[in-house]
């Protein structure tokens, strides 16, 4: 019979592209639903942060970060900003283009990602903030 099972992941993040590995996170969670096999989601509920999946190393951790400041700068001046004069309608742009969710198989209670591939979730924003990531999990309960 198919379950679902719904956890948290509470972060406290740096904002300006903090990029933060939650693989370790969401694997525990996964080893304590004991299901078997399915699909795990995981979701950021708000509109200046995202969900993706990278080789978690510190080229890589330098990359992305200019990687987006080319082609969504923080010094321009976004609609966004006219608007609510908050300074972050770069960080709303940003993770429109990551998105919010992301969904990884699993099978025999582990996460079915590849050698160097972890799940990490990217703050955009520009301040400090408490993050409550959603983690839903959907599969079947170990035979017995």
């Amino acid at each position: 019979m198919l379950e679902i099972k719904t956890e948290e992941i509470l972060l406290q993040t740096r904002g300006y592209t903090d990029i933060i590995d939650i693989t370790p996170q969401v694997a525990a969670l996964l080893k304590q639903t004991e299901l078997s096999e399915g699909q795990v989601t995981v979701m950021v509920p708000g509109s200046t942060g995202g969900i993706t999946t990278i080789e978690y190393e510190p080229g890589l951790i330098k990359d992305l970060p200019e990687f987006f400041d080319s082609i969504i700068p923080q010094d321009k001046s976004y609609h966004h900003d006219q608007t609510w004069q908050d300074g972050n309608g770069y960080a709303h742009l940003r993770a429109a283009l990551l998105k919010p969710a992301l969904t990884i198989p699993f099978k025999a209670n582990s996460l079915l990602l590849g050698t160097w591939q972890q799940i990490v979730f990217i703050d955009f924003d520009n301040r400090k903030r408490n993050r409550r990531l959603i983690v839903q999990f959907m599969g079947l309960k170990k035979a017995g």
